[in-house]
């Protein structure tokens, strides 16, 4: 799968990198594709393009730029009717102004199929989501069946046991509260980065 990735922190460099090692053909979208902090990425292989080239030969753009950045990043990549954006992030601390989330702001402005997933939890249960007697969930929300799809196949290739549908568009802001508690318990509580969520089904 051709997947083009929007921000390169803690969640995007996770997410590529796993996805890159399951064979997928990943990209990184740059404002400057000579950045420095960048070349390591080319080193492994993952191809640098510039923000404003078209994202229209990518199977899947995934949003994993901060949430507040959204408008701006919209507004220079266009826009992408019919193609699938994953929208990572969380309004939880600062929101795209006027949009109360990220991926409003991006369904507003780029005409894409946007569905929210991989915003629900540490990066560290990105880079390894098994622990000693269980491995852990992951949850999707968005109207678009094709983004939930890939997202789905994108979740267990990262290794989550499960990708659950979370609902259609009017649940993508409960989803991103759900980000909120983990925060709560991680940080607040002091249960610490290594912990994640598991939904149980009694038979």
């Amino acid at each position: 799968m051709k997947i083009t990735m929007i921000g390169h922190g803690n969640v995007g460099s996770s997410l590529l990198r796993k996805w890159h090692a399951c064979g997928h053909q990943i990209a990184i979208a740059a404002r400057d594709t000579n950045a420095e902090k960048l070349q390591d990425f080319r080193k492994e292989g993952i191809e640098i393009i510039s923000i404003n080239e078209s994202l229209k030969n990518t199977d899947v753009v995934v949003y994993a730029a901060p949430a507040h950045s959204a408008v701006g990043i919209a507004k220079q990549i266009g826009e992408l009717p019919g193609k699938i954006i994953i929208d990572t992030s969380n309004s939880v601390f600062k929101k795209p102004e006027p949009y109360a989330t990220a991926f409003a702001a991006l369904q507003d402005l780029t005409k894409a199929n946007l569905v929210k997933c991989f915003n629900s939890t540490g990066v560290e249960n990105m880079q390894n989501p098994s622990y000693s007697n269980a491995v852990a969930d992951m949850f999707v929300a968005g109207n678009s069946v094709k983004g939930k799809e890939i997202a789905v196949q994108l979740a267990k290739d990262l290794g989550f046991a499960e990708c659950y549908n979370f609902g259609g568009d009017d649940k993508v802001l409960l989803l991103e509260q759900l980000c909120a508690i983990w925060i709560n318990l991680a940080m607040q509580q002091g249960l610490g980065r290594n912990i994640a969520f598991k939904l149980l089904q009694r038979a």
